[in-house]
């Protein structure tokens, strides 16, 4: 499947407002701060339409988590058929994603770098190395890094940081041995995305 791998700043201006796709250095330096207007020839900027809105929010979504559009169109045909409200279904899956779970423990400093640590296999679930960065976690899995590749730079630099580091309340952290539990599954409130996910639900039901 392919990936965007051009600059991520330009898809924050496109949008409009920061998707944090950099982790922690939206915070420190951040482009849409300096040039807050849409990348393009000057950066023209008009009223969008209903349908141009509930595309936007689609969008949103797919760069935050950082998938394609077959996926997410999956993603959605998943959530219609769970019993339950769409769009928080649809969020829910989202936010269960393996590589997403790997950021929100703090093993990695943005799903971009967690989507990597993923694929070569630093991470296991359950004590099975797991290198699917879709791969759905469930309430009582346990997500770990792999002990051979904690002598890795990566993870070194990020072990001083991952002894203040917060997570959700439907995860657990264990610092000292690199794991993380999933409690329960995510409630809406406690998805931090940027999107209005009822109208993706609108976008998909024309």
């Amino acid at each position: 499947m392919s990936r965007y791998t051009g600059p991520v700043c330009r898809l924050c201006r496109r949008e409009g407002q920061k998707l944090y796709l950099k982790g922690e250095k939206c915070f420190t330096k951040c482009t849409l701060e300096k040039r807050p207007a849409p990348p393009g020839m000057h950066g023209r900027v008009r009223r969008p339409s209903e349908y141009g809105l509930q595309l936007r929010e689609k969008q949103k979504a797919k760069r935050f988590y950082g998938v394609g559009e077959r996926q997410f169109r999956n993603y959605f045909a998943k959530a219609v058929k769970v019993r339950g409200v769409t769009g928080k279904m649809l969020m829910q899956l989202l936010e269960r994603r393996l590589d997403n779970v790997v950021y929100r423990a703090g093993f990695a400093r943005s799903r971009r770098e967690a989507r990597q640590i993923v694929r070569h296999g630093h991470i296991a679930v359950n004590g099975h190395k797991v290198d699917i960065p879709s791969y759905q976690v469930s309430p009582g899995d346990e997500v770990a890094v792999r002990p051979r590749s904690l002598k890795l730079d990566m993870f070194k630099a990020l072990a001083e940081s991952l002894e203040g580091h917060t997570v959700p309340a439907w995860m657990s952290l264990d610092p000292q041995n690199w794991k993380c539990k999933i409690l329960r599954l995510p409630e809406r409130d406690e998805v931090d995305a940027p999107v209005d996910e009822r109208l993706i639900v609108e976008l998909y039901s024309k």
